[in-house]
């Protein structure tokens, strides 16, 4: 179980700084429309960031309150995964192919990490 915590602390992390940074620059890398302000992705890539943030002090302190564990990374996950699903799903996901595959890749992985946490715990 560890090994999955870890693993999704640093793509929610990697994500999350990346999006905090230059928004706009990785969303045009990704193939993901960009918006005309980077408001919205420097909004999401606060909450991964904060979410990748939250795991750690919970591995790093265990008696430590508030923290997310892999009860509420499981409907994060699947919450998140579903809406990028439906996204593509509706054709409003993205407008280049490469972005579609970004996309599809997160919502896998997304699912991925919610089985996981759900076969462990």
């Amino acid at each position: 179980m560890l090994h999955i915590l870890w693993a999704e602390i640093a793509i929610k992390a990697a994500i999350g700084g990346i999006l905090l940074v230059a928004p706009l620059i990785a969303l045009s890398i990704l193939g993901i429309q960009r918006p005309d302000s980077g408001f919205w992705p420097r909004i999401v890539g606060g909450l991964s960031f904060s979410i990748a943030a939250s795991i750690w002090i919970g591995l790093q302190y265990p008696n430590a309150r508030g923290s997310i564990g892999p009860a509420a990374l499981v409907p994060i996950n699947l919450t998140t995964a579903a809406v990028l699903i439906a996204a593509l799903v509706m054709g409003t996901a993205a407008s280049t192919r490469r972005g579609k595959l970004v996309i599809a890749i997160s919502a896998v992985s997304l699912l991925a990490f919610g089985f996981l946490e759900i076969a462990h715990a």
